[in-house]
């Protein structure tokens, strides 16, 4: 009887365990679960750097890390991708919205000077593909974000390729 007594008491505790888990669960979200920010570029910046860091992204596709870029960029760049946009890349239909891409930029002497993102959101900038353009400085801060008229007359030139000059991606 005791060893009877002893294994409900266990049984009751571990279902007691698991709906309390199971209830955090539902109340919580999981890590792995972070809502995309809005045209935001601070919650972009928070977002890229706390709740999904763009460091643990995929590089762009055929892409290594200090490839040769060009101004206004830098003249290295490292391009990192989320899986959303990864996943347009390799099927060649255009970026999804939902897409990030960011490009570190450096010095010919390999330092860092700013970040540089594109964020595709429905609705946001239908003339321009509907990209959200940002550049952080070094320390994060905003430097331009938004409809950035120089980035949108540039990156115009790649209207074919959904704004894109890192690769193909229709």
């Amino acid at each position: 009887m005791n060893n009877l007594l002893k294994a409900v008491v266990v049984a009751m505790f571990v279902i007691c365990v698991a709906a309390s888990a199971y209830a955090i669960h539902e109340i919580i979200p999981s890590e792995t679960f972070v809502p995309l920010p809005g045209a935001d570029a601070e919650k972009l910046n928070e977002y890229l750097v706390l709740y999904n860091p763009y460091k643990g992204w995929s590089l762009w596709p055929g892409k290594k890390k200090l490839y040769r870029g060009t101004e206004p960029h830098g003249v290295l760049l490292t391009t990192f991708v989320n899986d959303i946009a990864l996943r347009s890349i390799k099927k060649k239909t255009g970026m999804k919205y939902g897409s990030i891409i960011v490009k570190e930029n450096y010095t010919p002497d390999k330092k860092f000077i700013a970040l540089t993102v594109m964020y595709k959101i429905q609705g946001y900038n239908p003339e321009a593909g509907d990209w959200f353009w940002v550049r952080y400085a070094r320390d994060g801060t905003v430097q331009a974000a938004g409809k950035v008229k120089s980035c949108i007359d540039c990156h115009s030139k790649r209207k074919d390729n959904d704004y894109i000059f890192s690769g193909p991606v229709k």
